[in-house]
């Protein structure tokens, strides 16, 4: 209180204008898209370090950017435009950005933090607590929080027991499925949901409030996802009535709420969606019971959104009874994979939704037989496919170009548990991470599976690649770069060969060093018989000489009788 009495009585009496402040733009968060070299950045957590690192796959070796430790208390989130990084803290999470210096730009005030999750555009981000009731009796109390990025001010809380946000899915924390909310498909962030018993509440980030004020009121709902594209849901129903009611799968559009398309299935034991990138298609991987009830078999719905009245095609495999291990669409392509069978060697099949007679119908490319793979990891760039071999397999890989349909390399990186993509697709991370105690750190591949460095770290928890906004260039520019690729190449072959010609000249400068070590050795073990040369001659009861030629060398054979043994043999005359 006195403070402030004492800071009111020094103001003055004449008012005087206050002194203009110089704009000082803040740093350009894309700056790190300008690198001439045309890097990508990731972000590794080992031990208490967490470190953010140029791929610099023409020197073979990372490029440090930035190194901080214990930056956060769990793990690290890149934002999905690459814009941010984001951190885990006891008092809430802090999201960093720039070029190399990695300020902090922004903190969100939740206690007890344990997920995040970014809207598809970089607006908004979703902060998730779970605390522990008084009443063991009770279910956890849960906290979601959803704030603006840029701002920082809280737009909405959501607050409630455990169950409330447990239905449908399978359970994660506490029974709840993360991400509780799921953002609706572009980058404008316009909508995002979340399910309920018997509801799907549909919320847009105008108001923040529901749509029409209501939720989608749909019986015993299941699961639904968005399509990454369009503000377009697609929701799974089981069967209801113990079969009399068939189990369906709908395409409903926001906001209207109208449905587009729906698809009657029986005998269902489970469903799964899968939506292509670019929302063009959508397969639905359904599980069937047999007539008998005992087993079940599996078949796929596939639905082409882009086309009219939405048309649904059904593909069974060969033989039903193989058991589906991983399925996988094509970034921005048409074609799918799927491994199927039984291990330890499953076969893996390739489809196209386009074939050469139609383009309305799915058609399968070929079939490998016995793969050790149990993972599929499309470039993001399409044509390229990683068919990995993980957990059991200890880390077998193939690289398999889709476009040829051969093989480009086989490789192994024993006990490997991530596998990750760089987002232009040129590179692919390999990691051992501390779920396995040995042989902790990563790998960098070249797309066509030649290993270009390899780095080993103690306690290694996390990789991840900085993603990249997608290309303000439009379909046609980059149809014209496709066609005059060797013209703009020239300049990129050139600086491949000036870091060619520098890595030579690395290479000959570690061998001039190496022969300089040798020869440094070498004198002074000469050094050594010199000073020793007194004891060596008073060794040889005074012969001076060391010179081998001062010595006659002379080859004495030495015959010595070891065993005498007498045998009397027959003898017959005139044999």
């Amino acid at each position: 209180m006195f403070e402030d009495f004492e800071k009111f009585m020094k103001v003055p009496d004449e008012w005087a204008p206050p002194e203009k402040e110089e704009y000082k733009p803040g740093e350009n968060l894309q700056h790190w898209l300008t690198d001439e070299k045309a890097r990508d950045q990731f972000v590794i957590r080992a031990g208490s370090d967490t470190e953010v690192l140029w791929n610099d796959a023409r020197h073979l070796k990372p490029d440090p950017v930035y190194k901080r430790a214990f930056w956060t208390e769990s793990y690290v989130q890149w934002s999905p435009l690459g814009t941010y990084l984001a951190t885990l803290h006891r008092q809430g999470a802090a999201v960093w950005g720039g070029a190399s210096s990695f300020n902090r730009l922004m903190r969100y005030a939740h206690p007890q933090v344990k997920f995040i999750d970014f809207s598809n555009g970089e607006n908004y981000l979703v902060t998730y607590s779970s605390h522990e009731p008084s009443n063991p009796r009770d279910t956890h109390r849960v906290v979601l929080n959803i704030f603006d990025v840029r701002t920082g001010k809280l737009m909405r809380d959501f607050k409630g027991s455990a169950d409330e946000f447990a239905v449908g899915g399978s359970g994660g924390v506490a029974g709840v499925t993360w991400p509780v909310f799921k953002w609706g498909g572009g980058k404008d962030d316009k909508y995002f949901a979340r399910i309920g018993k018997n509801l799907i509440s549909v919320y847009e980030t105008e108001t923040f409030a529901l749509v029409d004020k209501k939720s989608l009121k749909i019986d015993s709902v299941m699961d639904f996802t968005w399509s990454p594209a369009d503000p377009i849901l697609a929701l799974f129903v089981p069967e209801l009535g113990g079969g009399n009611q068939p189990a369906r799968v709908s395409l409903i559009q926001i906001p209207s709420k109208q449905e587009l398309r729906q698809k009657n299935l029986f005998s269902v034991s489970d469903c799964k969606m899968y939506w292509q990138s670019n929302g063009e298609y959508l397969a639905v991987k359904v599980d069937r019971y047999t007539k008998t009830k005992k087993s079940t078999y599996t078949g796929f719905e596939l639905f082409r959104i882009k086309e009219r009245d939405i048309p649904i095609e059904v593909l069974e495999l060969e033989n039903k009874n193989d058991k589906i291990i991983a399925f996988a669409w094509e970034p921005k392509g048409h074609r799918f994979a799927i491994i199927h069978g039984d291990s330890p060697k499953p076969d893996i099949s390739f489809y196209t939704m386009r074939s050469g007679h139609s383009a309305g119908r799915v058609t399968k490319l070929t079939t490998l037989k016995g793969k050790q793979a149990n993972a599929l990891f499309w470039s993001p760039a399409g044509r390229f496919i990683i068919l990995a071999g993980l957990k059991g397999f200890n880390g077998q890989l193939e690289f398999y170009n889709v476009d040829e349909l051969e093989t480009m390399a086989t490789a192994e990186h024993f006990m490997a548990t991530d596998i990750e993509w760089d987002p232009t697709g040129r590179y692919v991370a390999t990691a051992v991470t501390s779920v396995h105690e040995m042989e902790n750190g990563f790998n960098i591949w070249s797309f066509n599976g030649k290993l270009l460095y390899r780095i080993l770290k103690d306690h290694f928890f996390q990789f991840s690649w900085r993603p990249r906004p997608p290309t303000l260039l439009s379909p046609e520019k980059e149809e014209e770069i496709a066609k005059n690729l060797k013209k703009y190449s020239k300049k990129y072959e050139a600086e491949d060969q000036d870091v060619s010609t520098l890595l030579s000249e690395q290479e000959r400068e570690r061998r001039r060093a190496l022969k300089e070590e040798w020869e440094n050795w070498v004198q002074r073990w000469n050094k050594i018989h010199e000073e020793e040369r007194l004891e060596r001659q008073q060794l040889r009861d005074g012969e001076a000489s060391d010179e081998e030629e001062e010595y006659e060398a002379k080859e004495v054979e030495v015959e010595e009788v070891i065993n005498v043994t007498e045998e009397i043999v027959s003898f017959e005359y005139g044999q």
